[in-house]
């Protein structure tokens, strides 16, 4: 039975999903969420998501929501499935977790809150902020300065190989580039080189195309 993804492919949360299980080779269905109707906010989504944001997860009878989550099982659960998005060692697990962590807490809040002002709010006709923009470029560039000493001394956050540490910062950077920010991460060349690589991975590609697609 193929999993079933419920959400909207325009959202970061939804693509960091689809991501995680073009890695790992998986075959899913995914039923859209229709957000400007609010579908999210009612039944048969809510019996999936009872907080009514998306995405969730059907595997079976087994039901998840909150991506990162989502992907932690995908990872674990089938560990066997082509790229392993988190190592088995303990300590570069870790280093992973840690990373990970620095994506929720540090880096994600300012990446989303430029992606609305210059992205999503501009495509609902709404006008950007400016100085709400150079508020967040500021905390975000902070940010980025730890990632570029990090990346200097290994190719990936996590250490060499590609992880959930990186896979999770890829649909918010995807937004990103291409706005008048872009330079808070191609000024800096290691973090620069990292957001090339990743973006460049068929896992993602494949979630850009059903995107451009809708």
């Amino acid at each position: 039975m193929a999993l079933k993804v419920h959400g909207s492919v325009f959202t970061t949360s939804t693509m960091r999903v689809l991501a995680c299980l073009n890695e790992k080779g998986l075959d899913y269905e995914i039923v859209p969420i229709n957000l400007n109707t609010g579908e999210h906010k009612k039944e048969p989504f809510l019996n999936v998501n009872p907080f009514g944001q998306v995405p969730a997860l059907e595997d079976g009878d087994l039901k998840l929501f909150e991506s990162r989550a989502i992907n932690h099982y995908n990872a674990y659960n089938y560990a066997n499935k082509e790229t392993q998005l988190i190592s088995q060692d303990y300590k570069k697990m870790a280093i992973e977790f840690m990373w990970m962590e620095m994506e929720t807490q540090k880096f994600d809040p300012p990446a989303m809150k430029l992606a609305w002002e210059l992205v999503i709010n501009l495509g609902k006709g709404t006008a950007t902020n400016d100085a709400v923009v150079k508020e967040y470029t500021a905390q975000l560039a902070k940010v980025l300065d730890l990632y570029e000493a990090r990346l200097a001394q290994s190719k990936f956050l996590g250490g060499d190989n590609f992880s959930l540490a990186d896979l999770h910062h890829v649909p918010t950077i995807y937004y990103l580039m291409g706005t008048k920010v872009e330079t808070v991460i191609t000024s800096r060349p290691h973090v620069s080189a990292w957001c090339t690589n990743i973006l460049a991975r068929p896992a993602w590609q494949k979630v850009v195309a059903v995107k451009t697609n809708k």
